[in-house]
């Protein structure tokens, strides 16, 4: 078990027919790291929809044939996913796609909802039949319900934000309107922007707006729909500031690229100060500092400028692993598959080895272990969070603390499982200092949930049900 990337949205407003596709292709390409289960895009034909949606990563999934077959619109709405709730099954692809009363939507959804099983069990005593295991059907159900009496479709999701709980940003697309929202807590990242042609781009983070050349205009609020029409662009805020924001701090730590900048906040600043502050809270005499690819290499580096250690790339990661890749099972090391180690780096050296977090401790071993075998005389583990104690409810695949290496073993005893020479994890009592003063939810590592604990916290709690109605 390892900490999964979350999942990534995105969303292309233009007004006039554009080949929005494309630019949606890029966008999901900027934002591969957050999810490589599946992908897709569903683009805005002049009110007609048209979409492909299918499991790997976007260079698999979208050929340039594939990209040439989607039509150009007005706009169009994309994802990429790893699912945090529901198994990797093509019927979980998103964005979802829903025909009603009142007309078409699209909608993509990054986070996990707190009383989904609630929402879920009380649609389907009303009838409801789910083709999905996602949180992302819960929303469009309720979104649609709330559709039927609301006199808009940004109405209807401002009446459904009262029943949904927990994290979600979402791109939700109607035939004439880009819909974009974020949770009244803030717990996703989502930003907007506009090209130098006039398109309005929104993505969970900068990085993707700015690869397909905008500029960023905002962070959105916590609570905000955003509504892009040809009207223009209109901000509700009637969610906003009702409650205390929570922007997951791992986002910093390891979800989002180094070159993105949330709330304001560098996150390739926010992990240098990781490393700094590592360095002169928990130091050790060494001989090098290496960082573990990729979310590891800024936190290394920081570590290094304030501790005067020398700093070197000790690892590298072979990045050409896509869903494609077929695993040894017990006759080779997946690890050392992925990652190799320079050993003219580290051999004779006392290395200190910064990784982003330890969850279960066996990729740590095996990490350890290879630089062991490339000649390290020493390894010391510096982690860029506090250790995993908690289960995650907002989108972070950690759902029990069945497999959470701390919740069983003291630090002491982790080091030792792991081959460590010293092992210590970044202060929990020190984390804001990582989110830039903003207000942060560090759950997973305190145990201070912002919302209620849901009651069935499993990754694929609703497998059976869909089993059971024969749904695969």
């Amino acid at each position: 078990m390892s900490i999964h990337e979350e999942c990534g949205v995105f969303g292309v407003f233009s007004g006039k027919m554009a080949d929005v596709a494309n630019i949606s292709y890029y966008g999901l390409y900027a934002l591969q790291h957050r999810g490589q289960e599946s992908c897709g895009i569903v683009v805005n034909d002049d009110g007609l929809f048209a979409s492909h949606k299918d499991l790997g990563l976007v260079s698999e999934v979208f050929s340039e044939d594939v990209l040439k077959s989607l039509p150009k619109g007005t706009m169009a709405v994309a994802h990429v996913r790893y699912g945090t709730t529901g198994s990797t099954r093509r019927s979980n692809c998103q964005p979802i796609e829903v025909n009603h009363q009142k007309g078409r939507m699209a909608i993509a959804h990054n986070g996990n909802l707190s009383n989904a099983a609630e929402l879920r069990s009380a649609l389907e005593l009303s009838g409801a039949i789910f083709h999905t295991t996602s949180d992302t059907e819960t929303v469009a159900y309720i979104v649609t319900k709330e559709r039927l009496s609301a006199p808009s479709i940004e109405e209807a999701l401002s009446r459904a934000m009262n029943t949904l709980e927990g994290a979600y940003s979402l791109i939700l697309m109607s035939p004439q309107k880009l819909i974009c929202a974020r949770d009244p807590y803030g717990f996703r990242p989502l930003c907007y922007g506009i090209t130098k042609d006039g398109m309005y781009i929104a993505a969970s983070e900068s990085c993707a707006i700015k690869a397909v050349g905008g500029r960023i205009i905002r962070d959105l609020e916590p609570g905000e729909i955003l509504v892009f029409s040809k009207e223009g662009v209109v901000s509700r805020r009637e969610h906003c500031g009702l409650k205390r924001k929570h922007l997951c701090v791992f986002e910093y730590i390891y979800f989002a690229r180094p070159d993105s900048v949330i709330n304001g906040l560098s996150v390739h600043e926010s992990r240098l100060n990781a490393g700094r502050i590592l360095a002169q809270e928990k130091p050790v005499e060494a001989d090098l500092v290496i960082g573990v690819p990729d979310s590891g290499l800024d936190a290394a580096l920081g570590y290094s400028m304030s501790s005067g250690i020398p700093y070197d790339i000790g690892l590298i990661k072979n990045k050409y692993i896509g869903r494609t890749f077929i695993d040894p099972g017990d006759r080779l090391d997946k690890v050392k598959i992925k990652l190799s180690v320079v050993e003219g780096v580290v051999k004779d050296k006392r290395i200190i080895l910064i990784d982003d977090s330890i969850v279960r401790g066996t990729t740590s071993r095996r990490i350890i272990s290879l630089l062991r075998e490339a000649g390290a005389k020493e390894v010391h583990m510096r982690v860029c969070a506090p250790p995993f104690l908690y289960p995650c409810f907002y989108g972070t695949d950690i759902d029990s603390k069945e497999n959470l290496v701390a919740c069983q073993h003291t630090v002491p005893e982790i080091s030792e499982m792991i081959g460590a020479d010293s092992l210590a994890f970044f202060p929990v009592e020190m984390l804001e200092l990582l989110a830039g003063g903003h207000n942060y939810c560090s759950a997973c590592f305190d145990g201070c949930y912002p919302t209620g604990i849901p009651v069935n916290t499993g990754k694929n709690r609703f497998e059976q049900r869909l089993s059971e109605s024969g749904i695969s």
